[in-house]
């Protein structure tokens, strides 16, 4: 497989946002507006897409509702068309999810389509040991190059202890691991794994939208043999990034500018962190157990006039209670993080057929 050309961007460091899913009144696939949200990211900046991820909802697998594989083909069009004007390739990342059947042929439709590797969650194999989740990742990998997910318990992952994370190293054509258990213990187990596996070719994506600028600020240091490594959180894959998306392309720029200066991490951005993560625990829901997460983005997209409405698939999925006013909050207090007036200037440009 020739991936050398989507590898080195990859392995550099990208915004790639958690592709939402739009949907009318109806809650039927939005597909002009699906392709506008495609559109939007590409401008801001962002270097890549993931699709068919727990962002694009999990229930769109449901044969009754029948979206996975026509939200993986419009998101696989607007990269097709934007890369005719690119020199390096956008990374094309579709999530794969379920026991190992299931998993193979998700995997086997995303290369269908040209996805360049797969988000494998495991959420689906909660109750299986060490061993059998290996022996899945193996299966799978043998299909599509593996970027690998540690999905925070609360949205339906798992606890995936070191051990994991040293043996899953060990898979040949793992290319990446997004980091996402919203616990700074379970994101050392990764990293450290990594880093003592010593492989650098394995790209580290923050999924902690909770700590996203520290994620991507820090040098995480350990010992490996006689020498000590050094590995560092290149990018984010982040449901956080699928709003103010601009924004985040240009604190990923700044991110990677200090630390390849070494320069010292100012209180400005020690503050700016902070800023991301209470914004983000309004869009996520946090206070509650992170149950309008999904319908949170959405708000956000709905008042850019990127969504029509907030719909999600699930009919009881929505704002929590105060949400709203959350974010209201948050745009408030923080305007210097949205990024409203790039969206005005080109969202009736997304927004044609």
């Amino acid at each position: 497989m020739q991936n050398s050309l989507w590898r080195q961007p990859l392995n550099a460091g990208l915004v790639i946002p958690a592709h939402p899913l739009a949907l009318d009144a109806r809650r039927r696939l939005d597909e002009r507006r699906q392709r506008a949200l495609s559109r939007y990211y590409l401008a801001a900046g962002a270097g890549g897409l993931a699709v068919g991820v727990h962002t694009t909802q999990f229930a769109i697998r449901d044969p009754k509702i029948g979206l996975l594989e026509p939200v993986l083909q419009l998101a696989a069009e607007e990269m097709t068309r934007a890369d005719e004007t690119r020199a390096a390739p956008l990374v094309r990342i579709a999530g794969v999810c379920g026991r190992t059947r299931q998993a193979e042929q998700e995997a086997s439709l995303a290369r269908s389509l040209g996805y360049h590797a797969g988000l494998l969650s495991l959420g689906a194999m909660r109750d299986e040991d060490e061993d059998a989740l290996i022996s899945h990742c193996r299966t799978v990998a043998e299909i599509l190059p593996l970027v690998g997910f540690y999905l925070q318990p609360a949205v339906g992952g798992r606890v995936l202890p070191y051990s994991f994370w040293r043996r899953f190293a060990e898979i040949e054509n793992v290319v990446a691991i997004k980091i996402a258990p919203f616990n700074r213990y379970q994101t050392l187990d990764v990293v450290r794994a990594i880093a003592e596996a010593e492989r650098e070719d394995i790209a580290l994506y923050t999924g902690n939208d909770d700590n996203i600028a520290l994620d991507l600020l820090t040098p995480f240091r350990f010992a490996a043999g006689s020498r000590t490594v050094e590995r560092r959180i290149v990018g984010g894959l982040l449901g956080h990034w699928s709003v103010w998306t601009q924004k985040a392309v240009a604190l990923l720029n700044e991110c990677r500018r200090l630390s390849a200066q070494e320069a010292a991490v100012s209180p400005a951005m020690l503050a700016r962190a902070v800023e991301i993560t209470d914004s983000n625990a309004a869009f996520f829901d946090a206070a509650n157990g992170f149950r309008g997460c999904i319908a949170g983005l959405h708000e956000v997209l709905r008042r850019q006039g990127l969504l029509e409405g907030i719909w999600c698939l699930d009919p009881e999925e929505g704002l929590s209670p105060g949400q709203s006013e959350e974010i209201d909050r948050v745009y408030r207090a923080y305007p210097h993080l949205h990024d409203d007036a790039f969206v005005e200037a080109h969202r009736h440009e997304w927004l044609r057929g």
